[in-house]
This record gives structure tokens, sequence and C-alpha cells, in this order.
């Protein structure tokens, strides 16, 4: 019996959630806390996050810490969302919180939250439920939307879209006049207007919301009278009439509509209004499950060993045509490598896993060119959507597999924090040896004997003599002395 705990930093709140689990790998939650931090409201008009926003987030962190004092940071999945996503000043931003909250946390792209919301969402509903679901959520700064069927999503979209960054945009100064929701309206629908064809394409057999917004426009609808359950077109526009006839957010009153929720409801209203109009929904449910449930199910996944990211880079290999048995090899050998310089190198260990996949990944770009492959591997796992992986195990990922090969400098390691640099070069010296050692693509790796390290220093010990009986591996290490002296490395063999 064990407990997880997941933080949602979302644009509009933060949420977090503690859950038990047990030894048949039940889950009982234990704790719910939701606090209003309006963080997407704090960006500056050169996207940076205020000193005010900073404060806000930061105190509130603070809070959910101490919840999580006594909690090893493998059972915390705290993640950033759209406006951490878009801010500059991310990176300092991000030092700070983890700071706060006493455990790491992720920012995610719009995808991999995408698919989060739908596995949270599709735990919350009843199993026996069968076809294509549609599933959304309405952020602070996006709007995912996702159709899937069991637990498996197999269409996602996030997009740039929310509750905060539409009231902030179309219905300033609390105004709601029918000119400021005609601007809000149309503007989702520009934005959904790509998409819709496919989804309408598509289809599904049930529709069901998540997410603040949704349950509060459920809760006006229920409390005004209108329908018992359900959101349906004409209960929101009547809801929109209603804010109208109120003229401005001062003399708004709506049953079921709370004051924390008010200054950005009327964006959020107007986001889903265009989604049922575009994608003609009928109907929709909703969920009380959501990306923090999606989180939980996810880490609760990887200790069942079901790691969405192991699955993720085997199909990366099968689209990129990688070959596997090849791949295993230098895997192999680079966790060897690993294991024997972690010590003396006070390697984390959870670098090693990021190193096998770096090895299982290592070729993509052959599928682009065979000229500066190493580069279109790194662009592409840069810049893809991973599902299971956070923008910063994909910046790794990028990183190391950029400079596998080929000549390397320091200012490749630019993607990665400068804390970060000199596990990412220690990182990358096992890969470029795993790699070279197994260049002929058959023969077994020269077994090595010792290995002896310094801070910045590898001496290779082989047993057998490899200067007279493998010329070529021989001149490969010449070579590889000359490129790791740019990053002031020796090796020695």
């Amino acid at each position: 019996m064990y407990q997880l705990a997941a933080i949602d930093l979302g644009s509009n709140s933060f949420h977090m959630i503690v859950v038990q689990v047990d030894d048949n790998d039940a889950i009982t939650v234990l704790d719910r806390l939701r606090e209003p931090v309006r963080l997407g409201g704090g960006l500056d008009a050169k996207g940076n996050l205020s000193k005010e926003a900073q404060q806000r987030a930061l105190d509130c962190l603070r809070r959910f810490g101490e919840r999580l004092r006594d909690f090893p940071s493998e059972n915390v999945a705290a993640v950033g969302t759209n406006t951490l996503r878009l801010t500059k000043n991310a990176r300092e931003f991000l030092h700070l919180a983890e700071a706060a909250l006493g455990h790491p946390i992720a920012i995610i792209s719009g995808r991999e939250e995408a698919r989060l919301i739908y596995l949270g969402v599709a735990h919350s509903l009843a199993q026996d439920q069968q076809g294509k679901r549609f599933v959304m959520d309405i952020g602070g700064g996006s709007t995912e939307l996702i159709i899937g069927q069991g637990f498996e999503p197999v269409h996602l979209e996030s997009l740039r879209m929310g509750c905060v960054s539409s009231s902030r945009a179309f219905f300033p100064d609390g105004k709601l006049g029918k000119a400021c929701w005609d601007k809000a309206i149309t503007a989702a629908l520009l934005e959904l207007r790509p998409i819709k064809a496919s989804y309408r394409t598509i289809g599904w057999e049930s529709a069901t919301g998540a997410s603040g917004t949704i349950r509060s426009v459920k809760k006006v609808i229920q409390q005004t009278g209108l329908a018992p359950y359900g959101i349906t077109l004409e209960h929101m526009y009547r809801v929109r009439e209603m804010m109208i006839e109120a003229g401005h957010l001062d003399k708004l009153k709506l049953p079921g509509l709370s004051d924390e929720r008010k200054p950005v409801f009327a964006g959020g209203l107007a986001v889903l209004i265009a989604v049922f109009e575009a994608l003609k929904i009928e109907r929709m449910s909703v969920s009380d499950g959501a990306l923090r449930e999606g989180l939980i199910y996810d880490r609760l996944e990887r200790y069942q060993h079901h790691d969405m990211r192991d699955q993720t880079v085997k199909l990366w290999q099968q689209r990129f045509q990688v070959d596997q048995m090849y791949a295993e090899t230098v895997k192999s050998t680079a966790h060897s490598l690993f294991n024997r310089c972690r010590d003396d190198w006070k390697l984390p260990g959870h670098l090693d896993t990021l190193l096998g996949w770096a090895a299982d990944l290592h070729e993509v770009g052959l599928a682009v060119s065979h000229s500066s492959y190493h580069k279109h591997g790194a662009y592409l796992l840069e810049n893809a959507d991973l599902p299971g992986f956070s923008t910063a195990e994909q910046r790794w990922l990028s990183v190391l597999v950029r400079t596998h090969r080929q000549k390397i400098s320091s200012r490749l390691f630019d993607l990665l924090d400068a804390e970060d640099y000199q596990n990412a070069l220690y990182l990358s010296v096992l890969l470029r040896l795993a790699v070279l050692l197994h260049r002929s693509h058959k023969e077994a790796a020269p077994r090595i004997e010792r290995i002896k390290l310094g801070k910045s220093r590898l001496e290779l010990c082989f047993l057998d003599d490899i200067r007279s009986r493998k010329p070529l591996l021989t001149a490969d290490l010449e070579r590889e002395q000359a490129f790791l002296r740019a990053v002031k490395m020796e090796l020695v063999f």
C-alpha cells in the first residue's frame, strides 16, 4: 500500500490530488486541493510571468509542499501546462517552483496534456460504455479535444484558446455586450476551423466534458432551472442571453456561478459554445476526472511496468525503421558503461533510463537522410509530440542524439539548464563510446577490463591489444580523442 500525488499547475487554477493505492491497485482519494492562482493572467506583453503571479504560484506550491513533505519524488507527478509552455522565463520560475513544492515539475506539451486528460476521464466513466468517446477540457489558456475508445486516445488536439485568455481578450473590464460575444465565438470558431472536418468525420457515440469551466456551465444550467442534467447548445444560448442582459460582470448574478469563477466564465462559455457549433455536439455530460486523475493513472501504469514512454520509443523505432537489434546492442553497452561510471561521476540513477531511450532512438534521423542523421534525429525528438514524455525529457533525448557522433561543443547542450551540462556531457560521452564500439553493426564490442575515471578524464583498459588487432577501432578512438578535447574531456586507451 502506498500513496501517490498529482499536481496540475494550470493557467487558471492549481490542483492537487492525493490518493492511496492498495495491494490490488484500487485507488482511494485522500485529499483534493485547489487554488485559483490565475497564472495565465500574469503574462505580460513580452511573454514573461509577472512577479505578482509568480508569488501567488509559489505561495500555493509551498502549501501543497507541506502536504507532500514526506513523499518520495517518484510518487509525485507535477506538471505545468499552457502558460508555462508559453512564458519566456519558465526556466527561472520552474527552479523556484520546484524548491517551493519540494519535488520536480515537468512542463508537458498540449497533446500530452490531452492524452492525460483523456486517461483521467476514461477511468471515471462506466467501463461498459461502448464506442468512441469525445472528451474536451477547457483550461485557462488551452482547450484539449480528444476522441478515444476505452482507455486509448486515437485523435488528439490542443488549441490555444481558454477561459482566461478568451476572457482577457474579448471581455475587457468585465463588459458582456453582444459584440464581445460575437468576437469571442468567432475567434474560437477560427481556431476550430482546421480540425472540425476530421473530427466530425471520425465521429463519436458520447461527449464528455472536464474542467472547472464545463462543470460551472453545467451547474448554472441546473440552478437556473434550464435542465436537470447535461449541457446543450440551447441551454448555453440562454445563459449567454442572461449575461448580455446583465451587461457587466458587476451586475451579473447567475445561480450556481461562484465569485471565483465569474471573471473567466464568459470566455470559457464562448469557447464551449463554439465547440458545440463547430463539431455539431448535441449533448455533453460532465466528468469529475481530468488531468490530475490522468497523472495518477499514468504514474500507476509506470509502477505496473506499463510505461507509456517505453511504448512510444518502440513505436518510433517501427515508424522510422530503426534497426532494433543493433539499437538494443548499443543500449546494453551504454547501460554497462553507465553502471561502471555512475559512482565516480555521481550520476543520478534516472539518467540511465534517458541514456537507454537515446540509444534506442539514436538512428531515427536515418529515415530523413544518412548525411548528418544525428541532426535530423535531434530535430525530430525536440519538436515532435512524444506521448508520455515531458518537454524536458524530449530536450535531453534531442541533445544526446545530436551529440552522439561527429564534432561536439558545449553550445550543443544549450537546450538544457546550465546545471545539467556536466551530467549531459557524461551521458553523451557514454553514448558516443557505445556507438563507436559497435560501429561495424556486427562484431561484438571489445571487452573493457578496467575503467579509470576523473572529473574530465576517461581511461579505457581493454582486455586485448586493440592497437595491433583492431586498427579501425584504434583510428576511431584516436579521432574521438580529438572530438572530446573540444569539450575538455580527455579520453585515454
